[in-house]
């Protein structure tokens, strides 16, 4: 078993540390997977499927999945020329504020740019703001894995290996054409436990209630046609009364990433299944 095939970007609510309850009811045989929101992609390179779909609404995360799976040499030629200084940080930061000069960037340097924000920002986030700005201070890290070759390397022989597609569109638009032998993981953005608990997330368009109800109405939908589906989510009483009429399991996760200290630690989320 290869350790090195692991998530090569730090996510805000990335799933490592409850892998062991999610792969409890991950079912043994599938056609393909899909994981229509990827993120980190914690789940997907802990069970390595054989062949599978993934979509993420994040244009430079999935530039960044593209361009490790077709051109890792090149990204990691390109991650060496960066620095862990502040200064420059900034500078490699506010790229995205200039159109034209961001729009000039080839998709290895985008790569490496997004790459090198998520390993030297504080606390590993990724966030932007409504202009879709990434706005991440920086971390102030003595040492950090800026080029991350082993797993870069480990993870594009992964992605061609396993006949990963990658997709970067709608999540309902990410399961067309899915068959009923298929199975389905959803990590959608959670819904906020707290009305401070919801900042400007990793996609500028966000992700509010009438996004959760789109969810679950593409979760009845799949339902119908005999699609086995596992979803993840905040255990707020909103979540649990929408989906109500599913097998619901709660799970205790700690989520470090809060901007106050006294509000990371153990809190109650669920998961969502419509099998045995």
């Amino acid at each position: 078993m290869d350790n090195s095939i692991k998530p090569i970007v730090k996510w805000v609510g990335g799933k490592r540390q409850i892998i062991s309850n999610i792969k409890k009811y991950i079912p043994k045989k599938y056609s393909t997977y899909y994981e229509p929101f990827v993120g980190g992609g914690a789940v997907l390179f802990d069970i390595k499927p054989q062949k599978a779909v993934i979509n993420d609404v994040n244009e430079e995360l999935i530039n960044l999945y593209k361009v490790v799976k077709e051109k890792p040499d090149e990204l990691i030629d390109t991650l060496k020329k960066h620095k862990n200084e502040q200064e420059y940080y900034y500078q490699i930061r506010e790229l995205d504020r200039d159109k034209e000069k961001f729009d000039s960037l080839s998709d290895v340097e985008r790569a490496a740019r997004i790459h090198f924000l998520n390993k030297t920002c504080y606390n590993g986030m990724f966030r932007v703001n409504s202009s879709g700005e990434f706005n991440v201070p920086f971390g102030r890290y003595k040492n950090p894995d800026i080029v991350n070759k082993k797993t870069i390397k480990a993870v594009s022989k992964f992605l061609n290996k396993s006949n990963v597609k990658i997709r970067n569109c709608d999540f309902e638009e990410a399961v067309k054409g899915i068959r009923k032998e298929a199975f389905v993981y959803f990590d959608p953005p959670y819904d906020p436990i707290s009305d401070s608990s919801s900042f400007t997330g990793y996609d500028k368009s966000g992700f509010d209630r009438e996004e959760q109800k789109r969810l679950k109405n593409l979760c009845d939908k799949l339902n119908k046609r005999g699609v086995r589906f596992l979803l993840s989510n905040s255990s707020t009483k909103f979540i649990r009364e929408l989906y109500n009429d599913y097998k619901i399991e709660p799970v205790m996760a700690k989520r470090a990433i809060n901007s106050k200290a006294d509000k990371r630690g153990e809190i109650e989320e669920v998961l969502v299944r419509n099998y045995e």
